[in-house]
């Protein structure tokens, strides 16, 4: 059940990266909110990190991600 959940996240925080990312190339081809857009790119940044963090193996070849279920 953990495991189900924590995968549910993280599909959740990629497809909210998905859709910042594509609101910031809106907004830096509509123009004017250059700002707003390099945010959104900052903000799609950090749950970017946080899955990099939860399913890339450490020295040993092991996800986190991959040792929730135990």
């Amino acid at each position: 059940m953990r495991a189900a959940m924590l995968n549910t996240a993280l599909s959740l925080m990629m497809l909210t990266i998905i859709a910042l990312v594509l609101g910031a190339i809106y907004l830096l081809r509509k123009g004017g909110m250059t700002k707003q857009a390099m945010l959104m790119l900052f903000l799609a940044m950090v749950p970017g990190i946080n899955i990099g963090i939860w399913t890339l193996p450490d020295e040993s070849g092991k996800a986190p991600v991959d040792q929730t279920a135990k």
